[in-house]
């Protein structure tokens, strides 16, 4: 069911006083945190802004969902141009990996496009890969935003521009309050943040306490393991792994963990963030996901933490990937120490 504008913002504006525990957002002098010299950030955008809206990896099936999805995002202020290939389907893709690489690059190319968002995901970023032009997106730089499958387009866009794009909520997402805040705060306000838990969090555990400072990378578990041994990845050393997952078995996780373990990424992070493992059925006969994170994570020796607002669920944040950033693992909490957005 969709919102009107001006139901959402009332919403958003009263999640915002209930919220201010959960997620924070402060700004500090410039100079007590410079940007790092090999990030390139895009421009901020406004809730009027125009964005470009592609369907990099699977689609959405479903005709009257996607016309949902539209209303909804035009409800926010978004003025928005679709791409060209955006409805297509092909299997499980949305068009065939030539079509789903060119609205991209469009968007990308397109001067009246301010942001680009991707409608979910599914699978399929991982073959469109070799077909973008890195250094087309380089020259015209704009936030990218998307969580799932997106992370391969996060990671390999990271890797060969040092463009900050964003984990955060896809065309589909539910733009609740919470989502829609931490967006805010970093795409659009273009302030630092606090990442906290919710006051009753009930599955958050620290699996090694500590602090900890390094380079926000990540995203969904299955895709970035599925990356392992490509050119499309970036160097880990010295940062903050972030993870989530949904729908798999708790000795699949086991596994893609122990590929982490065995490639060396592993080795070279400063600290370990597991958002949530959503429907994760640890089943009969099985190790607990906590017990596997304790075989393979605590080992480390590093900050490490389980339960953070990164999920396949309703309420999420928005992570720019590639900004430094703090954590402690103790209180389930981690901040941005440079802004995302010019």
């Amino acid at each position: 069911m969709s919102i009107s504008r001006k139901q959402f913002f009332k919403q958003a504006s009263l999640a915002s006083v209930s919220m201010a525990g959960v997620l924070s957002a402060y700004c500090d002098e410039p100079e007590s945190s410079p940007i790092s010299q090999s990030l390139l950030l895009p421009n901020s955008i406004d809730w009027n802004s125009t964005i470009g809206l592609v369907a990099p990896a699977s689609p959405v099936y479903d005709s009257s969902q996607f016309d949902e999805m539209l209303i909804n995002l035009n409800n926010l202020g978004f003025n928005l141009v679709l791409g060209e290939h955006v409805r297509n389907r092909n299997g499980y893709l949305a068009g065939t990996d030539e079509e789903r690489a060119s609205d991209l690059m469009a968007m990308f190319k397109n001067k009246e496009i301010d942001a680009i968002l991707c409608v979910r995901g599914g699978w399929g970023c991982n073959r469109i890969l070799p077909l973008l032009d890195y250094d087309v997106i380089k020259a015209n730089p704009k936030p990218l935003i998307g969580f799932s499958d997106i992370t391969s387009l996060h990671m390999a866009i990271h890797q060969h521009t040092g463009l900050v794009s964003f984990h955060g909520p896809v065309g589909k997402s539910d733009w609740n309050s919470f989502t829609k805040l931490s967006f805010q705060s970093i795409v659009i306000d273009g302030k630092k943040s606090i990442y906290n838990l919710p006051p009753k969090q009930n599955d958050f555990f620290t699996i090694t306490p500590g602090d900890a400072e390094g380079k926000l990378l990540g995203g969904n578990l299955s895709v970035l393991v599925a990356m392992i041994g490509s050119d499309y990845l970036p160097d880990f050393t010295d940062s903050i792994l972030f993870l989530e997952d949904v729908g798999e078995d708790v000795y699949r996780i086991d596994r893609m963990i122990t590929q982490l373990k065995l490639s060396g990424i592993l080795d070279q992070i400063s600290g370990f963030i597991f958002g949530k493992c959503t429907n994760c059925d640890a089943g009969s006969n099985s190790l607990s996901l906590a017990e596997v994170f304790e075989d393979h994570i605590a080992p480390l020796n590093i900050p490490a933490f389980y339960g953070a607002m990164i999920s396949h669920e309703d309420l999420n944040v928005t992570i720019p990937v590639g900004i430094r950033a703090s954590m402690d693992a103790s209180t389930g909490t981690f901040s941005t120490l440079e802004v995302a957005v010019r």
